[in-house]
Order: C-alpha cells, then sequence, then structure tokens
C-alpha cells in the first residue's frame, strides 16, 4: 500500500507540474495571426503562400509549445489599414490571438503595429518595407523582419550607382512604402555622387504606366526607380518594354521585386534587372530541400517573404518556450535578445529597435537561355553584410516607450 501511495503521489505531482507548466500558455493554445494581401496586387508576393510558411514553421517546430497546441489563423487584409486594424482588433479581443506576423503593405503594417502597441501585443513585420516601422513609429513590441526599405536602397540603388547609374527618376508608389523606398534610394544615390532629375507617383494597383514613364524618359535619367512592388511593378517594366525604353540605355530598378514576380513576369521581360533578396532556393543544398518541400505543398518556390515569415513564426516560438510563457513583455525581451540561426537567416541580430539584420544578396535575373529549369532564375552577384556601420543608420530615430 506504501509503495501504491508513493507512485500515486509521483503521477499526482506530474500532472500537477504538466498542469501548471500548460497554463502559462494562455488560454490553452498559442495563436499566430498571419495578415496580408491573399487576392490583390502583393498575392503573390506574400499571400497564402506566407500563410503555408507559417504552418510549416508550426510543423517543423513540433506543433506545441509548453505543452499546449500552436494555431495559425489567417485573413485578407485588402490592403486597407482601416480593415486591417479592424481584423487585428478582433483577433485580440475576442479570438485571443497572441502575435500578428507578415502585413503586407506598410500603411498596413504602420497601423497594426500601432494598434498593437497600446494593447502591448507582439507583431513581426515581414511583408512590409518602411523604415517607419523602428523609425519614428517604433514599438517595443514590434519587430522588422525581411527587409526594409533601407536594405533594398543600400542594395539595388548602391549597385547601380556604382555601375553608371548616376542619374535617377522614380515611379512611386502612392503611399507610405512608396515614399519611403524613393526617400532611402535618394539619399543613398546622392551620397555615392549621383542625381535625383525627377520622380512621379502612382496609385496602388494602377494599370496604365504610359504617361509616368514618358515623363522618365524625358528627364534625362538613366536609371528609372521603380519604388512600388508586386504587380505594381511588374506592370512598369511590361509597358517599359512596350515603349523600348531599356533598349535606349535606360535601365529599370526594380528596388523591390522578388522571385515570384519574375517568375509571373517571366525571364524574356525580366532579364538583366538587378534586385536585392534575402533568400535564394538555389544557394545550398539545405535551401533547396526546404524549397522542394515548400513547391510540394504551394506549387511554388518560396521568396524572402514567404521564408522571413517561416523564420518568424519559429523564432516566435522558440521565444515563448524559453520564456515559460506566451505573456508578450518576456517574449519581446527574448526576441531582442535572441540570436536569430535557421535556414532564412544566418547569424541574425535583433537592434534595440526591432529591425532584425541579417546578410542579404543582390541578384541579377538571368537571361531565357542561361536557366536551366523552370524556377532556375538569378545569379548571385553579391552579399550584402549587416555589419554595424549599417545598423548605425537603421537604428536612427527610434524613441522606445513602453
Amino acid at each position: 500500500m506504501r509503495i501504491l501511495s508513493k507512485i500515486m503521489f509521483a503521477l499526482s505531482c506530474t500532472v500537477l507540474a504538466h498542469s501548471a507548466h500548460a497554463q502559462q500558455a494562455s488560454d490553452g493554445v498559442v495563436k499566430i495571426g498571419i495578415l496580408n494581401d491573399q487576392s490583390g496586387v502583393y498575392a503573390d508576393f506574400g499571400g497564402k503562400s506566407s500563410v503555408e510558411a507559417a504552418r510549416m514553421a508550426v510543423q517543423d517546430f513540433g506543433g506545441k509549445v509548453l505543452g499546449v497546441p500552436v494555431e495559425i489563423v489567417s485573413a485578407d487584409h485588402q490592403n486597407k489599414p482601416d480593415v486591417a486594424s479592424s481584423i487585428a482588433r478582433q483577433w485580440y479581443d475576442t479570438e485571443k490571438v497572441d502575435a500578428i506576423m507578415e502585413l503586407t503593405t506598410s500603411s498596413v503594417a504602420l497601423a497594426v503595429q500601432g494598434l498593437s502597441k497600446d494593447k502591448k501585443k507582439i507583431t513581426m513585420t515581414t511583408g512590409a518595407a518602411t523604415t517607419d516601422l523602428t523609425g519614428k513609429q517604433c514599438s517595443p513590441y514590434g519587430f522588422h523582419w525581411a527587409y526594409d526599405t533601407h536594405a533594398l536602397a543600400v542594395g539595388t540603388g548602391g549597385a547601380l550607382v556604382e555601375n553608371g547609374g548616376n542619374k535617377w527618376f522614380f515611379l512611386t508608389a502612392d503611399y507610405a512604402f512608396g515614399y519611403s523606398l524613393e526617400e532611402q534610394t535618394s539619399k543613398f544615390v546622392k551620397s555615392k555622387g549621383g542625381q535625383v532629375v525627377g520622380a512621379v507617383r502612382h496609385p496602388l494597383a494602377a494599370t496604365d504606366y504610359s504617361s509616368f514613364l514618358l515623363q522618365a524618359q524625358s528627364s534625362g535619367a538613366n536609371v528609372i526607380g521603380l519604388a512600388n512592388a508586386g504587380l505594381d511593378t511588374a506592370n512598369a517594366i511590361k509597358q517599359a518594354a512596350e515603349f523600348g525604353i531599356t533598349q535606349g540605355g535606360t535601365r529599370l530598378a526594380a528596388l523591390l521585386f522578388t522571385l515570384a514576380e519574375v517568375k509571373g513576369l517571366g525571364l524574356k521581360a525580366a532579364q538583366g534587372l538587378t534586385l536585392t533578396e534575402g533568400w535564394y532556393w538555389d544557394q545550398s543544398d539545405e535551401n533547396r530541400a526546404f524549397a522542394k518541400k515548400f513547391m510540394d505543398k504551394t506549387g511554388r518556390m518560396p521568396n524572402m517573404i514567404h521564408m522571413g515569415t517561416y523564420s518568424a513564426v519559429l523564432q516566435y516560438l522558440k521565444a515563448v518556450e524559453k520564456a515559460g510563457t506566451d505573456a508578450t513583455e518576456p517574449v519581446a525581451k527574448l526576441l531582442h535578445e535572441m540570436p536569430v540561426q535557421d535556414i532564412f537567416a544566418k547569424n541574425g541580430k535583433v537592434l534595440p529597435n526591432g529591425r532584425m539584420v541579417y546578410d542579404m544578396y543582390l541578384f541579377q535575373v538571368k537571361k531565357p537561355e542561361e536557366s536551366k529549369s523552370d524556377w532556375d532564375m538569378y545569379k548571385q552577384l553579391a552579399k550584402i553584410p549587416g555589419d554595424d556601420a549599417y545598423l548605425k543608420v537603421a537604428e536612427s530615430g527610434c524613441q522606445l516607450t513602453q
């Protein structure tokens, strides 16, 4: 009887310990929301493939954390800040979502990060670009994971200036992302001795770029900087080809263009474009193996937005596990402190302002005759290191308050 009592006591202690451990995860589940554009101009850029990347991260982590299941929920914000804020508020207040990620479109990301700051919730942005997320509108609970406009300016802008592209004209998307990308690239071009001879702004999801391109052509610029993304960039490139703009020696700078858009545009139209990404499927055996799994699930190779989302979800779960809770304050503290070491980022580092920096890459789109397979689209030109000099620029302007 005494032995049986000891066994029962040990079992009850184990159950109680497990119960107490699980209680550290609120509501018996850790819930992550992927909020992005799933039907508009950025649907291929991030979209449902980012949702799948998030699910793959959960699966690779083991499906549970702190003894409770991890759930991914998703929604289409339609590139509208008010719609995004309404969804985020409902997720927080009613559906008990612990963190929101991806957040394609800078105006959306700023709105949701602001709401999340008030509610003391974590956001990890992988789809939006504006440096304001870690600058004047930074948050102690906000993290910017995959790239920003500064990184794009240093990568693509820097490469073109160094190769003779010293007169720039910008076609800029008329919202926060476009303004930030134009501003960051302009500063970098000028710092390298180049000049900006003009700019024009176009609405999101424009279909006719003819008047904008003609203004750029007549400006005397030798580089047209496309400070837009997704289908906007693809359509501008197509119409530039129709006008024969590049045949006259003018170069197009696709300041935010990823593998998804190159695939949609095709090598014939995209060949020769210089662009910056943080990850490419054909860089290593590890990347190729992961990309095959992603392809099996989505029918496409991942870009840096999809991979950044995978990394953000994985790092968040690591922080929750290490903190022993999904409470915002301790998890955010660990996200600032923990190095990022995964298939996406090698030796990544999170700055005090929430910007995760890591080595990125400058790529050139291959000519059709250079491509050996359906998704063989890039040749790597250079690595863009996340060194201390770069970090100081990316870090400025943030005043964190809790």
